[in-house]
């Protein structure tokens, strides 16, 4: 049996260990709701209102009575007629999103939104070859999204398992048959069956308890908690309980949780969509808002609409009122507003992220449920979890035996040790709890003591009294060797609760529980051991034995630090991802955790990096913006406090992540910018999170966020160079439309231009982004790309300007047509020869050595580059309204280029040095001079 009640809590008041307050969450809809009712199978099978509610109190006799069952269990007929009634016992399936219903949903995109616009009004204007490049580039960038989508929920579902497959279920076949104990499929349970709960078993419904023998069970996929909560049947409910939630009543037990030691036989009071662990799927645990994807997305999209909303009734103003034109310019309008639109960015954006979470997929086993949950990890600066299975291994440890001078004493060890033993055998558990098997492996570990006392092995069990969560303790009756006639109680539990069983007077066990509470402080886990010799008898020992005991000394246990965490901490630390801990445990053993990892807030600590719930309480949300900035480890948190802060985080104007697998933690996935869980996870947290692990570890969660910012990294550079190319190119276009006699360009010039340019854009969903990338969370601020390209694109459109200048001077003796024809083609070849130079220069951050290397950008460029020299030339020239160049225009046009590529460094070298770290750039520029 269990050595303490609540295994993994620290000391409480008093000193003894305790179970951690359960988190109280607000009670889910459905079967029994605190002051309500619940929906059970009444006699004949009928739908009929249990007596009450947990926090009310119903007795046994009185649940059974309202679900028309008994102890015998329920008649195998009735069980089928309820059966018919209420439906299998399953999880409510969730609704499966059809595949055309998701490509129609990938139109919502903002800017796919405004190229389908555009694509429109190009064929109203009868621009049908403009009309028709936009609306296959829409199709494209919906089908790849809604594919890659309708995969990931595909694996997703895969994962997919039953909270459990099998129960024993107390049944009979007639009124006058016994009843039988059979294993049932879990689907066939209904309310009002009777059914054996056993160590190891999965609670399969919500269950009222009936009877109960030791009865501990875990339930932190409802709660949070990793401490096992003891159960017991009541006949009386204790109205002292009825304030601390439903999951505080011992006599109730809910689905998701799991048996961890003793047994019990309980009712079924709601199956299915009734239960509390299903109630999560009605999507009540909250909508997440917007994400930091969305957030950027939108704020740049809506900067470039206003853009292009503007451009046509501008230049048809403009030529209207210079040179008498009317509607035939119209379709050179919608060009230039077509040509300021980065109409690939749906299609890069979603091949971007697709090729990142395919690649996750295949080497780390992370499945990426929503593609742009992949750039928002890219983003996350501040990552929520708890520490059980992720900075710890849940697996407690003997970090030292004390004697009550608080002097170390093997002795406590060895007797701790033997009691777990016989406890473990004498009363045929399967295995032994977490302080047991800690204590059984230290002991080992350890061997025989210095005093020369033989191992727990040697000892003789004669009885034990499990343990029980009412006394919280265990007690094993042993036969030391070479002690005829005599025999050895050994008692272990709970601090207070052993106390109260010695014979102490009253100073000094307020001194141990003092120095207990000064252990529990710094994060241990206390197990009291004390002793006594009794005169050897035949018969059975009852807790009235359990007097007059000789206190021994503390155990004292610590969590066990995951082995990769401190590393993977160290890790996310240095890309910019600091780690806030929220969790139900007490404060000071989630303190104790972080600091063995090293975990503090920028190597600050102090008493803001502790912050209980209670604070958190009485905190404005403006105030806990400030707090949650601080603070390292938020304790004793309930599902509504991790929401909170996580929203509080969002709103302090950092991009969240939340690491969570169990019910309590919906709330929080919901709240944060991208949520996460491990594969193992309960199946509505799965079905909530944006990405699922393969494992709960911090190392997977550094190779996701990796994936993220290099997927991140070239969507940001694609837009930077798209934007600021195409925005020089519209200012250049309008200039010269007011300029010249006739179009710069003809719509269909404009067309094949963009046709080359998004062609080599597509380099950019396979380019490996710059190192420095993935150093730092990747935010696309809408503000900073204003900058930028307003920037680059007046040095753009400078180049184009003095373009004119060119062309005037090699084609100032060409005839009439001939002029335009050739200005036409010089101006197109111009333009790509530009974007080429764009694509490689301006890739910022990237060392020397990275801008020399070849790559898929660089081979994009030389083709676009050799399309824009070599078409004109060809018969495919003619055909667009353009005519060969005289040489003359080529030496010019290279003289221009040569000053633009020196200019467009310059201004790449002074950004960088504003927003790039100073370690990249100093080695960037000792990589350059050792290149010379």
């Amino acid at each position: 049996m269990s050595s303490v009640p609540e295994s993994s809590s620290a000391a409480g008041p008093g000193g003894h260990v305790t179970a951690g307050s359960p988190a109280s969450v607000t009670p889910f809809p459905g079967t029994v709701a605190e002051g309500g009712t619940s929906a059970a199978a009444g006699p004949g099978g009928d739908r009929a209102s249990t007596a009450s509610a947990p926090g009310s109190g119903p007795t046994s006799l009185q649940t059974l009575r309202a679900l028309g069952s008994g102890p015998r269990g329920l008649l195998e007929s009735e069980a089928e007629i309820r059966l018919g009634r209420t439906g299998e016992n399953v999880l409510p399936a969730r609704r499966h999103v059809p595949w055309p219903r998701r490509f129609l949903r990938s139109l919502r995109d903002p800017f796919t939104s405004v190229l389908l616009c555009l694509g429109l009004v190009s064929a109203l204007v009868s621009a049908w070859g403009t009309a028709g490049v936009i609306l296959a580039l829409v199709g494209v960038s919906c089908l790849l999204r809604s594919t890659e989508e309708h995969r990931a929920d595909r694996s997703a579902a895969a994962l997919r398992d039953l909270v459990a497959t099998t129960a024993t279920v107390v049944r009979r076949a007639s009124d006058d048959a016994p009843p039988l104990e059979r294993e049932a499929p879990v689907a066939d349970l209904v309310p009002g069956d009777v059914i054996r709960l056993r160590p190891g078993d999965l609670v399969p419904a919500d269950v009222h308890l009936l009877r109960s023998d030791g009865l501990t069970v875990h339930q932190s996929a409802l709660t949070g908690e990793s401490a096992p909560v003891a159960k017991r049947a009541l006949d009386v409910p204790d109205p002292a309980l009825s304030g601390d939630g439903p999951f505080a009543q011992p006599q109730w037990c809910f689905q998701g949780s799991s048996v961890t030691s003793g047994s019990g036989t309980a009712v079924i009071v709601a199956t299915g969509g009734a239960t509390r662990f299903a109630a999560a799927h009605d999507g009540r645990a909250g909508l997440r808002g917007a994400s930091a994807f969305d957030r950027s997305v939108q704020g740049i999209s809506w900067t470039l609409i206003r853009f292009m909303l503007l451009t046509p009734p501008l230049v048809l103003m403009a030529n209207a009122a210079l040179r008498g034109r009317g509607l035939e310019t119209l379709p050179f309008a919608v060009a230039v507003a077509v040509g300021l639109t980065p109409e690939m960015l749906p299609v890069i954006v979603t091949t971007t992220l697709a090729r990142g979470a395919a690649r996750l997929a295949r080497t780390s086993g992370v499945i990426v449920k929503r593609l742009p949950a992949l750039h928002d990890l890219g983003a996350v600066d501040v990552l929520c979890l708890d520490k059980t299975g992720t900075l710890t291994e849940d697996r407690p440890v003997v970090a030292e035996t004390t004697d009550g001078t608080d002097r170390p004493d093997p002795d406590v060890l060895r007797w701790a040790a033997v009691s777990a033993l016989w406890t473990l055998r004498l009363a045929e558990l399967p295995s032994a709890d977490a302080l047991d098997e800690a204590v059984l492996d230290a002991a080992e570990e350890c061997g025989p003591s210095a005093a020369g006392e033989v191992d727990p092995e040697a000892y003789e069990g004669v009885a034990v009294l499990p343990f029980d969560p009412v006394r919280r303790v265990a007690t094993a009756v042993l036969r030391r060797p070479g002690r005829l006639g005599v025999h050895t109680l050994v008692t272990k539990g709970a601090v207070e609760a052993v106390l109260d069983r010695c014979a102490v007077d009253r100073e000094e066990r307020d001194r141990l529980l003092a120095l207990a509470d000064r252990k529990a402080e710094t994060g241990l886990r206390l197990v009291a051991v004390a002793r006594a010799d009794r005169v050897a008898r035949a018969g059975a020992y009852t807790p009235a034995d359990e007097r007059g005991l000789t206190f021994v000394g503390l155990v004292a246990l610590r969590d066990v630090p995951a082995p990769s965490a401190a590393d993977a901490l160290g890790v996310l630390a240095r890309r910019g991802v600091s780690v806030k801990v929220l969790t139900g445990d007490h404060p000071g053993t989630a303190a104790r955790v972080c600091a063995d990892l090293g975990l503090r807030p920028e190597g600050r600590a102090g008493p803001d990096d502790v912050v209980t719930a209670d604070l958190v309480d009485t905190l404005s949300d403006k105030e806990l913006v400030r707090v949650a900035d601080r603070a390292t480890v938020f304790a004793r948190c309930t599902p509504e406090h991790k929401a909170r802060i996580v929203s509080a985080l969002r709103a302090g104007g950092h991009t969240t992540g939340f690491l969570g697998d169990g019910v309590n933690d919906l709330p929080a996935l919901h709240a944060a910018d991208v949520g996460i869980c491990p594969r193992n996870a309960v199946d509505v947290a799965r079905e909530a999170a944006d990405v699922v692990l393969a494992e709960k570890d911090l190392t997977a969660i550094d190779r996701a966020v990796l994936a993220g910012r290099r997927s991140s990294g070239n969507i940001a550079t694609y837009l930077r160079i798209t934007l600021s190319s195409n925005l020089g190119n519209v200012i250049a276009m309008l200039t010269a439309g007011l300029m010249l006699p006739f179009l710069p360009m003809l719509p269909a010039q404009v067309l094949v231009q963009n046709l080359c340019f998004d062609a080599a854009q597509l380099a950019f969903a396979f380019e490996r982004p710059a190192a420095s990338v993935v150093r730092r969370p990747t935010v696309l601020r809408p503000r900073d790309f204003l900058r930028f390209i307003t920037g680059f694109g007046l040095l753009n459109a400078a180049a184009d300007l003095a373009t004119f200048g060119v062309l005037a001077l090699a084609l100032h003796n060409a005839p009439g047509d001939g002029g335009e024809t050739a200005f036409h083609a010089g101006w197109f070849t111009e333009n790509l020869l530009t974007q080429a130079l764009v694509m490689i220069l301006l890739r910022t951050g990237r060392t020397a050595a990275e801008r020399k290397a070849g790559g898929p950008l660089r081979t994009a460029a030389a083709g676009l580059a050799a399309v824009g020299v070599v078409l004109p030339l060809t018969p495919l020239g003619p055909l667009l309204g353009m005519s060969a160049l005289p040489p003359l225009y080529y030496l010019l046009l290279a003289s221009v280029l040569g000053l633009y590529a020196i200019g467009l460094t310059a201004a790449r070298r002074r950004y960088e040095r504003r927003h790039l770290p100073d370690a990249v750039l100093v080695r960037e520029d000792k990589e350059e001079r050792a290149g010379r």
